[in-house]
C-alpha cells in the first residue's frame, strides 16, 4: 500500500510542477489542510477549506511555482515530498529566491486519499516534524 502512496503524491507534486492547482480528486471529502510555518500559517477543513487555504496561500504570490525535489516514505500512511518555490510577493515584492525557499508537503494517506496535508514553507520544520534531519 505504501508504495501506491508514494506514486499518489508523485503524481499530485506532478500536477502541481505543471502549475495544475485546481486538482483535488486525490483529496478525502475532510482533508485537514495546515500551512505550519512562514507569513500566513493556518489551517482549514474540508474540499472547501483546502481550496480557501491554497487560494490564500496563491494570492499572496505572482508567478508562484513548486518544484518537486523527490520524496520520502515517512511510514504506511505518511509520505514527505521535498519541494522549492519560486515567486515573487504579491505585496512586498520579495523574491522567494531570496528567502529560504526549500519546504515540504506532509501527506497523510489513508484509503487512496490525502487526509492531511501539510505545507512547510521551511524544510527543517518538516524533517524535525517527522524524526528526521537533512
Amino acid at each position: 500500500m505504501s508504495q501506491e502512496n508514494v506514486e499518489l503524491v508523485r503524481s499530485i507534486c506532478a500536477g502541481w510542477e505543471g502549475g495544475d492547482f485546481d486538482s483535488a480528486e486525490w483529496a478525502h471529502p475532510e482533508i485537514e489542510y495546515v500551512i505550519a510555518d512562514g507569513p500566513m500559517p493556518g489551517r482549514w477543513v474540508g474540499l472547501a477549506g483546502l481550496a480557501e487555504g491554497w487560494r490564500s496561500w496563491l494570492g499572496a504570490w505572482e508567478d508562484f511555482r513548486a518544484g518537486w525535489e523527490g520524496c520520502v516514505e515517512i511510514d504506511d500512511e505518511r509520505v514527505l515530498a521535498q519541494q522549492h518555490f519560486t515567486g515573487r510577493g504579491r505585496t512586498s515584492g520579495l523574491e522567494l529566491g531570496q528567502m529560504r525557499s526549500r519546504g515540504a508537503n506532509l501527506f497523510h494517506i489513508r484509503g487512496g486519499k490525502v487526509t492531511r496535508l501539510v505545507t512547510y514553507v521551511d524544510r527543517e520544520h518538516a524533517l524535525e516534524a517527522v524524526g528526521l534531519r537533512e
